[in-house]
């Protein structure tokens, strides 16, 4: 299969820097102009300039961009107490509404042409995963002491033998769940996208395709934000 066209990467290439045409570069600058890492910078410089525009005048009677931002933020901050509570939806608001907004603006600019989706490379999927899993655990440790270790034990001392690795396997598999359900399916969209503006044009075949493209980008971020709040709710509950 070709590589895609993006815009970006031509960009790049025409100014002299090197552009890996692999998963990732082997030198720092071709790792720093891997794809994958330009378009998480578009992605970043986009959810940036388009806050400072439609935030950067408060008003008491808000506009259509602040009247977009509070249903947004609201409706963040509602679901992380409703199921954190108050206190741990205050403290990690910042990291996992900035995952939200991050993961749904990557997903949804590759859908259009000559761009990638940053959550279709595994290395942003595995980084974004391993700061979610080590965290959870943080919260853990901080809440319980050496006593979250009892979240793996089970429910008898008898069945600590059974218990113990089934659930640190199951722990453990949480970096691969959370990490590869994202990458897989917005590659898998990526790629169907791909063939089937090569088979029949940008016009008219990918259009039902475009909109389903749309509802996969949500639901995979809104999959990767409801995970990462039954972890972090599920290591400050007490063990059972």
């Amino acid at each position: 299969m070709e590589h895609p066209i993006l815009f970006i990467s031509i960009i790049l290439e025409k100014l002299g820097l090197p552009v890996p045409h692999g998963f990732v570069g082997h030198g720092i600058l071709e790792q720093l102009c891997a794809p994958y890492m330009t378009y998480t910078w578009l992605v970043m410089a986009f959810l940036f300039l388009v806050s400072k525009l439609t935030l950067g005048n408060l008003e008491m009677i808000p506009g259509a961009g602040q009247n977009f931002w509070e249903i947004v933020i609201g409706g963040l901050d509602d679901f992380f107490v409703e199921n954190m509570g108050r206190e741990m939806a205050d403290k990690f608001f910042p990291m996992i509404a900035t995952f939200a907004l991050y993961i749904a603006v990557a997903n949804l600019i590759g859908l259009i042409p000559g761009f990638m989706s940053p959550t279709s490379s595994i290395n942003t999927t595995l980084a974004l995963t391993l700061i979610v899993w080590f965290t959870h655990h943080i919260i853990g440790f901080k809440e319980h002491g050496a006593g979250y270790i009892k979240h793996f034990l089970g429910p008898m001392p008898v069945l600590i033998p059974l218990m113990l690795p089934i659930e640190l396997i199951s722990n453990f598999a949480r970096i691969l769940s959370l990490s590869i359900r994202l990458f897989g399916n917005i590659m898998a969209k990526e790629t169907l996208l791909g063939i089937l503006f090569t088979l029949a044009g940008m016009f008219f075949a990918p259009l039902p395709i475009m909109v389903l493209g749309v509802l996969v980008s949500l639901v995979q971020a809104m999959v990767f934000v409801l995970l990462t709040v039954i972890y972090f709710a599920q290591a400050q509950e007490h063990a059972h």
